[in-house]
């Protein structure tokens, strides 16, 4: 009997713990602190959920370079079916600043629903983390909801462009001066 009870209790507070999320701005709210002092390189995050979006657990899958991270869709197929979840909120970084997401970023989400939708995994969202702000795909309506290929499992460069160009621009400067 006490047993039960020792259990039941343990059950209830479990509950009261949850971490749930019934809005965009819940999630943003969850990874903006969890990101948002990552000022060196982009990491890539996923939140995975049970049925009634409590999380069941938060996995860094990737950590690149200032500019760029690459996401392995096979090892987030992993984590999610070890987890037996249900739907999944993507989150990563901008450390360039850009509060949007780029081409590359929604080009990510939509093969990475075309992967999980078949297995009835739904993705929520996708937060992009800019310092202390956010944009959510879902308010944005970027979100894919349907499949538009032939899901495929090879690794998936996410990269900021403008970073890129930035960093192509202060070099070619360098070597002007460097020349002379």
């Amino acid at each position: 009997k006490e047993f039960i009870a020792s259990y039941n209790l343990l059950k209830a507070h479990e509950n009261e713990n949850k971490i749930k999320f019934s809005t965009p701005k819940e999630a943003a709210e969850y990874f903006v602190p969890l990101l948002s002092g990552v000022k060196d390189k982009e990491k890539f995050m996923v939140a995975f959920l049970d049925n009634g979006n409590n999380i069941i657990q938060t996995k860094t899958m990737s950590e690149g370079n200032i500019s760029q991270a690459v996401v392995y869709p096979r090892e987030i197929l992993k984590e999610a079916l070890a987890c037996d979840c249900r739907a999944m909120i993507l989150a990563h970084n901008h450390p360039g600043g850009a509060n949007f997401p780029s081409n590359e970023d929604k080009a990510l989400t939509q093969k990475l629903v075309n992967i999980f939708n078949p297995l009835e995994i739904k993705i929520l969202d996708h937060i992009i983390v800019a310092g202390i702000n956010h944009c959510s795909m879902a308010e944005k309506g970027y979100m894919p909801q349907a499949i538009d290929e032939l899901a495929s499992y090879e690794p998936i460069k996410i990269e900021d462009k403008n970073l890129l160009e930035e960093n192509q621009s202060f070099n070619s400067e360098l070597d002007e001066e460097l020349e002379l």
